[in-house]
């Protein structure tokens, strides 16, 4: 599994409504090196079944979350940036970009998702 993060100290990674692990152990092994390389970073949220990402997500029951291979990362402005930089070393693709956070995914056209994205919350 993941050397930083795993289900026991990081609680935001399994669904908080029921409970379901689904993160992706090969996503998980990307966040260690994007980790390696910019230091400790707190997730704030990553796998979401359906029914919650239908409640707090426009992006309905088959958002980025509900792969998986999904999650925001809370970050100031400086981390938002060296965060974004060394996701993409890693082959990052899609990032959403908000005050307090900065949301990482690595899904693509063959997952339904366009590739080489930036938005903002």
């Amino acid at each position: 599994m993941s050397r930083y993060f795993n289900y026991e100290s990081d609680k935001k990674l399994a669904c908080d409504c029921c409970g379901v692990k689904g993160m992706e152990p090969s996503f998980l092994e990307l966040l260690d090196h994007i980790r390696d390389e910019v230091g400790p970073m707190t997730v704030t949220s990553g796998y979401r079944c359906a029914a919650k990402n239908m409640a707090v997500s426009s992006t309905g029951a088959f958002g980025p979350h509900t792969h998986g291979r999904a999650v925001d990362i809370r970050a100031n402005s400086d981390m938002r940036y060296r965060i974004l930089a060394a996701a993409m070393k890693q082959g990052i693709t899609r990032f959403g970009i908000a005050n307090s956070f900065i949301h990482i995914d690595n899904l693509s056209s063959l997952d339904g998702f366009p590739e080489d994205r930036i938005w903002t919350y």
